[in-house]
């Protein structure tokens, strides 16, 4: 799966992660054991490894690092609740999801509930807009 498919940008500043895509490359995925535990560790600590061939821009490093995460062994809900403090982790403030379908309010809060610090979840048809406070970091 390339990197131009599971994130683009038009500007340094701007993100759209492809959820839809990540998730394609969680299943073709030959996972070891290592990456099963990473894909369902709650711990988002533990996702350093290999740091030093990581790449130095923070959107690209969430990229690679998302990949480790991305589990189809769990909701669509903790798995972008996950991508979100992966984000904050990278000092990312605000990107865009595209998901498969729209998320439903309680799914939404099912969001919010997972992640826990404050954060602005829009959602446009199947983009999902996500901001994080400066302050939470």
């Amino acid at each position: 799966m390339s990197d131009k498919k599971l994130a683009s940008a038009g500007h340094s500043d701007y993100i759209c992660l492809n959820y839809i895509d990540f998730l394609a490359a969680s299943c073709k995925k030959r996972w070891s054991f290592v990456d099963a535990i990473y894909g369902v560790m709650p711990i988002f600590g533990l996702v350093t490894r290999n740091s030093r061939n990581l790449p130095q821009v923070p959107s690209e490093r969430l990229k690679v690092l998302a990949l480790q995460i991305i589990s189809t062994q769990v909701s669509d809900e903790i798995n972008i609740a996950r991508l979100i403090t992966l984000a904050e982790q990278q000092h990312i403030e605000k990107f865009d999801i595209l998901l498969p379908y729209t998320l439903s309010e309680p799914q939404l809060d099912l969001v919010r509930q997972e992640y826990v610090k404050p954060l602005t979840l829009q959602q446009h048809d199947d983009r999902l807009t996500v901001s994080i406070p400066a302050w939470s970091h």
